[in-house]
């Protein structure tokens, strides 16, 4: 980065931190090349100029979304931007079109919902907060409008976030697609359902992660040709071969290994295998189990997951027995043979592990001996038996290992491609990629070493990228940018992959050599690469270590172990051996090789160059792909929330090419202003510019032409700037706001010595008159006394004079004043006559009118007061109603629950009479029936013996009369029977039909109530007709799905439920009085309601409900009771479920105001959807009046209704910063007086507190339309304005506001800190809640509740409907 320029004494800055990276302060003094700096934590610091940045004073509070809209565009000022960003949970940030994800360690549900999906579609790149669905939403629609191939590279440190990353984006994919695989699950389940399996087989522990993934993951989403989601490919690149033979203290091998000596004790007995300490692949490493990781466990979760993946049982058996294999051949030591360069199987221990290798492979185990120790070459087409040595076999041992397991891991990704499916013909795909981030560990061998080769590639194609990108967006704003540097790090890649001398190729040569050590290996590297400014030699007597300086540092490898993991060659017996096996699954991993091949003993390869042959494969499927870049990042190391570390997420961004994207637009045109924002910030340096009527380009270049700046350019829209220029900007500003502010100061400093003067100057003229005043008075004084004398005499005369004439005036005035006088009295004497007169005429009439403006004052002040009066006492009413309400609820609970076990009670015990009275029964009927028996036999005993007697005695002819009587109760029994089954079917038939109303009665439940209680239905123990009942009741609902048939039934059932309420009883005496005919004889011989028909529904026989005493039901009708309790809450639920579908749609546009140009925002707001929803909700009324709904359940409904709107309008809300707005505060709060106008319209009666419901909202958009909120306390906030809301929902509504109108701020800062010292209270004090609310769907009421309410209803004043009135008059006729 470019030294700043225009660092001043005062200036804000960042200085380097060794705690914290960066820290803020002010410069105090500069010293040539020094700078003194007071830093914001107390400290002093001296740096060098060149360290030293500016620091943006101006930048939001809250970050930016792109960080290329920063001021000042350096390592501090990104760093500052991502920390703000990530107090506030905002952990997605672009760099251009670079993804940052910072990983919260935390769940953030409203992220990732179907609402926020839906926000995103269609949505351009930063038309909406950065996000990992924006990056999607590009690719997919690059590859729909333009046909393009896309790939999204996902990269950063192992716990990053890769892997939730890569799932949010294949869900978004998923979304978009939409397309399901087999069994119903789509192809993003079945890709993440394979991640297990990949895990166990493809992930190990490393020194800095538990679980870090040891290959590269592709995943190609296929789409058709209409954008639907068809398929998908699971590709694996760059697994670490290596590990398998050989691993390091503290890390493990692969997963797999320990799971299945974890395995349940059976399936270890059956391949023979004991702890992870008995085998060397395992044992190199102290490190055997990790923390919070059952073994056990996680070897039965992957075997759940190879069965979801579609892995058969005999699959997986073959699979885990060749990895039980592998641990096994690694146990096998070979020691010295009689012959020279020759090995044999050196114990029985070796032998034993020979032996379960080749059982479990099921190949012969002479044939392996061999192919370890006697490999066959091939010499002059003549085929001789070779041997190894102990050494040679060690490598031959591993070699086969490292080739069993990586051709085990190809068929497992293989498999899973299988389960997935993929398509053909799709040309449109999108890859994904996963891969590890740069590695740079105390110890770094072998691996470090190809990963590092792979970011170095992956840098080289992210530079050209962001490279292309620059120069794109200088060829849209027309600008020329031809000359910007762009430094390449081919020198890195040329050092390791140049095939005449690259690292790799020298470590394949090294490898070749029979007798080839690390050391011949580092003698190579160090005459190769002596003087390359990339390559480093250690400085220490007889190390073989060496540095490379990568792109993200210098990185020192160990070449110790390179030539021992690099090894990697496939041995043609081994070839020969494994397919030869009799196990399919093992055959399979070696197929046949064509007949060349299998010529030549050994098949020579290293990890090296098959590590480089697939990198470039990755790189040729990416750069034919249009890349995107989302770059994972981990903000602390201890993996909790709300932390962190600047240290570690600087070496991250470095690591990740961040900081040399950055470098690259800042060698460039860091700094990029619209014009009209470089206006409104440096239009104070030209005044005059913005007074004329010139476009804003004209204005803009005025400016810097008149600042002197060379090297900028102008676009189309936007003023580019060189590093430095905007410092140098805002350091001009600065002054010529302090000139301002220094004329300012004068001005006032004038003005107050002006007026200083003023008052004094008036003072001394004040003093000199009282003073001049004194000296006349004292001079005047002195010429009256001496002109004493002269003044006596003249006055003496002239008074003389004057009482001569005054005698002679006076006696003639006298005489004429005389005459004058009596003259007037007289007249005066008239003129007060008649005025007494009119005064006693207008005392009268005045007193008439002000007794009557009295009388008529005194009766408006007593109505006025009567009025005034009536008002303070309701709502002084309201007050203790609401306080009644309040205290009394836990009394009411406590009734209910009172009222509940008493029901429990009453039922238990009424289930008990029911038993013993059943018992009773059943004994008297059987001792009737015994005498009845007895009494028949007696009969039959007596007609015999008489019969004996007439054909005994002689003829004699008498008429006997016969009695008929039972057989003719029995056929009356019959009738009754027939006919009550007619009457019923009348019954279900009418109900079936719309009845309508009487007298604002449903005349359906008056009618079924009349005739239930005419029947003695409730008396009765077994009975259908209730079961009749809820079936018509059950079909007419599913039939009538519209809301005017779901009201009519809402009504009949509440009020068949009042009545039931208030007519039945449980009866609860343990023995009832039976009456004498209570037999079906006894009945029969009574008569019985039923016999009646229906003709009772036509006249006055029950009366009125009043009238009647409570009738004992029997289980049946208690039963029937409950079923209809069921059917009324489902109906009251699918009205209120309706309602809610209804207004959803509308209240997502509801909650943010429509986009307008600013001049029409003074213009009102158009309130079309609030205005729908307020024609729904009086539809719904209209409907319920209609059907004559009880008012009790028409306010339940609005109020359930009400709470929702509350909800979904207050968490979007919360859920959306667009929405946080002064003017979308106004537009909202415009749509709340449409529902309170509504809610007056509707009357309290069928609203009732409804719009109490909406506190959380009205006090959140009441908020928002503050003018004076940093004028605003915290107490003032929570306890008078907000008092509903929590301090988690102030404190984000104050985090998220933005004004677009009138530029008014949030808070003051000292709020936001008292808030966050109250949340974090709350947490440790274990009392935080969400702060989105959750709407509530239950049924807030009861039966007793519902009978409380209504009013009775007198069902003898409904007149029965046509087709009863009709049938009950013909039988009522023929009876």
């Amino acid at each position: 980065m470019a030294a700043p320029v225009n660092i001043i004494v005062g200036s804000h800055v960042w200085v380097e931190d060794p705690t914290l990276a960066w820290i803020d302060g002010q410069v105090n003094r500069i010293d040539g090349q020094d700078v003194h700096v007071q830093t914001t934590n107390g400290k002093k610091v001296v740096a060098n100029i060149s360290k030293v940045y500016p620091k943006d004073t101006e930048a939001p509070p809250g970050g930016v979304d792109d960080m290329t809209k920063l001021s000042y565009l350096h390592e501090p000022g990104v760093l500052q931007n991502l920390a703000a960003r990530y107090e506030l949970n905002k952990i997605y940030t672009y760099t251009g079109n670079i993804l940052i994800a910072i990983n919260p360690f935390q769940r953030l549900p409203h992220l990732y919902d179907t609402h926020m999906m839906a926000q995103y579609k269609g949505a351009a790149l930063g038309e909406l907060s950065p996000h990992v669905f924006a990056i999607g939403d590009v690719a997919y629609r690059a590859m729909i409008n333009e046909g393009k191939m896309s790939s999204i590279l996902v990269s950063g440190e192992s716990g990053a976030g890769k892997t939730e990353t890569t799932k949010m984006l294949m869900r978004y994919l998923a979304h978009l697609g939409g397309w399901s695989g087999v069994e119903g699950r789509t192809v993003e389940q079945q890709v993440l359902e394979s991640n297990p399996v990949l895990e166990s087989f493809g992930n190990a522990k490393t020194v800095g992660n538990n679980n870090s993934s040891r290959f590269g993951k592709y995943v190609e989403i296929q789409f058709d040709e209409s954008g639907r989601m068809s398929g998908a490919a699971v590709k694996t690149y760059l697994l670490e071969r290596s590990r398998v033979c050989q691993i390091s203290n503290p890390e493990r091998n692969y997963h797999c290994f320990y799971l299945l000596c974890a395995a349940p004790p059976e399936e270890r007995e059956k391949y023979k295998l004991k702890s992870p300490e008995s085998f060397h692949y395992l044992n190199q490493s102290k490190c055997y189990k990790l923390d919070g990781i059952n073994d056990a466990e996680e070897y039965l979760a992957t075997r759940r997951a190879m069965d979801i993946v579609g892995i058969s049982e005999e699959e997986q058996e073959a699979i885990f027995r060749v990895v039980a294999a592998i641990l096994h051949l690694g146990n096998i030591e070979f020691s010295e043979g009689k012959e020279i360069d020759s090995s044999v199987i050196k114990d029985e221990k070796s032998w034993f592990h020979l032996n379960t290798t080749a059982e479990l492979l099921k190949c012969d185990p002479k044939s392996l001996e061999h192919a370890l120790i006697k490999p066959l070459m091939v010499v002059h087409k003549e085929v001789i038996t070779r041997t190894f040595d102990p050494e040679a076999a060690l490598g031959s041992r591993d070699a086969l290992a490292k080739t069993v397991y990586s051709r085990l891991f190809d068929r497992l990704v293989e498999r899973i491609n299988i389960s997935i499916g993929q398509d053909p013909n799709s040309k449109a795909k999108i890859g994904v990629l996963d891969i590890c981030g740069f590695e740079n560990f105390k110890h770094n061998s072998f691996e470090q070493f190809c990963i590092n080769f792979t970011n170095e590639k992956l840098q080289q194609h992210f530079n050209q990228y962001v490279f292309k990108m620059e120069q794109d967006d200088y060829k849209k704003e027309q600008i020329n940018g031809s000359y910007i540097e762009f430094v390449d790090n081919q020198d890195v890649l040329d050092l390791i992959e140049k095939k005449s001398g690259g690292i790799i190729e020298l470590l394949d040569e090294a490898c070749k050599f029979i007798k080839g050590t690390h050391e011949t290996f580092a003698r190579m590297l160090y005459q190769t690469y002596g003087k390359d400014k990339r390559f480093i030699k250690l400085k220490l007597p007889l190390c073989s270590n060496f540095t490379i300086s990568h792109y993200a540092g210098e990185v020192t490898y160990l070449a110790d172990l390179f030539l021992d993991k690099n090894k990697d060659y496939v041995v043609a017996e081994h070839q020969d051996l494994l397919t030869a096996s009799k196990c399919p699954f093992a055959a399979g991993l070696f197929p046949a090789l064509p007949e060349e091949s299998s010529k030549s003993s050994k098949l020579s390869s290293s990890i090296g160059s098959r590590f480089k042959q697939q990198l470039q494969s990755l790189m040729d499927t990416l750069s034919s792909t249009e890349p995107h870049y989302i770059r994972c990042v981990e903000p602390n190391s201890v993996l909790k929330p709300g932390i962190f570390e600047n240290l570690n997420v600087m070496q991250q961004l470095r690591c990740g090419g961040v900081l040399e994207a950055i470098r690259i637009s800042r060698a460039g045109y860091p700094t990029r202003r619209t014009f009209d924002e470089f206006l409104l910030r440096f239009g104070v340096l030209a005044p005059e510019v913005l007074d004329g009527n010139a476009d804003e380009k004209a204005a803009c270049q005025k400016i810097l032409v008149k600042m002197g700046l060379k090297g900028y350019q102008l676009g189309k829209t936007k003023v580019f700037l060189r590093a430095g220029q905007m410092a140098e900007l805002d350091a001009r500003r600065a002054e010529v706001l302090g000139n301002a502010a220094r004329t300012i100061q004068r001005q006032i400093r004038t003005y107050f010595a002006r007026k200083d003067f003023v008052l004094l100057k008036k003072a001394a003229i004040q003093l000199q008159s009282c003073w001049r005043a004194m000296s006349a008075c004292n001079l005047y004084e002195k010429l009256r006394r001496e002109a004493a004398a002269a003044l006596r005499i003249q006055k003496n005369f002239r008074c003389f004079t004057a009482r001569i004439s005054y005698s002679a005036l006076q006696d003639s005035a006298m005489i004429v004043q005389t005459g004058m006088r009596a003259m007037t009295a007289r007249g005066e004497f008239r003129f007060r006559k008649q005025t007494k007169a009119a005064i006693k005429i207008q005392a009268h009439l005045r007193g008439h009118r002000e007794h009557s403006y009295y009388r008529n004052l005194q009766k408006a002040a007593i109505v006025t007061q009567c009025g005034l009066r009536g008002r303070v006492a309701r709502k002084e009413l309201r007050s203790l109603k609401m306080a009644a309400r309040e205290t009394g609820a836990l009394k009411e609970a406590k009734d209910k629950l009172e009222k509940k076990v008493e029901e429990l009670t009453r039922r238990v015990q009424f289930e008990k009479r029911l038993r013993t009275e059943l018992e009773e029964t059943k004994a008297q009927e059987i001792a009737k029936l015994q005498e009845a028996l007895h009494s028949v036999q007696i009969q039959v005993e007596d007609a015999n013996a008489a019969r004996k007697a007439i054909e005994e005695a002689p003829p004699v002819i008498k008429e006997t009369p016969i009695m008929v009587q039972d057989t003719a109760k029995i056929d009356e029994l019959s009738s009754e029977i027939e006919s009550l089954k007619e009457n019923q079917d009348l019954l279900i038939k009418c109900i079936s039909q719309d009845l309508g109303f009487s007298g604002g009665k449903p005349i359906a439940a008056c009618v079924i109530h009349k005739c239930l209680l005419h029947w003695r239905s409730f008396e009765v123990e077994r009975t259908s007709v209730f079961d009749r009942i809820i079936q018509t009741v059950a079909s007419a609902v599913e039939v009538h799905d519209n809301n005017d048939g779901l009201a009519y039934w809402l009504c009949n059932t509440s009020t068949l439920l009042m009545l039931l309420q208030h007519t039945l009883k449980a009866s609860l005496t343990p023995h009832r009085r039976r009456s004498s005919s209570a037999s079906l004889f006894g009945r029969m011989s009574q008569g019985s309601p039923q016999s009646a028909g229906l003709s009772f529904l036509n006249g006055r026989m029950l009366g009125k409900l009043d009238d009647l005493w409570q009738v004992e039901a029997k289980y049946p009708a208690l039963l029937f009771k409950q079923q209809l309790t069921a059917f009324l809450e489902k109906i009251y639920g699918m009205i209120r479920d309706n309602l809610k579908k209804e207004i959803s749609p509308l209240l997502g546009l509801c909650i943010q105001a429509p986009r307008t140009s600013r001049s029409s925002l003074v213009k009102g707001w158009p309130i079309g959807h609030w205005q729908s929803i307020v024609k729904s909700l009086d539809n719904y009324l209209k409907i319920m009046k209609a059907n004559y709904v009880p008012p009790f359940l028409v306010r339940k409904v609005f109020t359930q209704i009400f709470s929702f709107i509350n909800v979904q309008l207050f968490n979007s809300l919360l859920s959306r910063r667009e929405c946080c707005s002064f003017s979308n505060g106004e537009f909202v709060k415009s749509g709340l007086a449409e529902l309170e106008q509504w809610c007056c319209y509707a009357t309290e009666d069928y609203v009732g507190s409804a719009w109490d419901e909406l506190k959380h909202i009205r006090q959140a958009v009441g908020f928002l339309v503050i003018h004076q909120k940093p004028k605003k306390t915290l107490n003032e906030i929570t306890n008078e304005l907000c008092p509903v809301l929590s301090i988690q929902q102030l404190y984000r509504i104050s985090t998220m506001y933005w004004d677009d109108k009138y530029g008014t701020h949030s808070v003051s800062a000292d709020v936001i800190p008292s808030m966050r010292v109250m949340m974090t209270e709350d947490s440790n004090n274990s009392v935080s809640r969400p702060f989105l609310l959750d709407d509530d769907s239950s049924i807030p009421f009861s039966v007793d509740d519902l009978s409380k309410s209504m009013h009775q209803v007198d069902v003898a004043d409904v007149e029965p409907p046509p087709l009863i009135r009709e049938n009950s008059g013909v039988s009522a006729e023929s009876k």
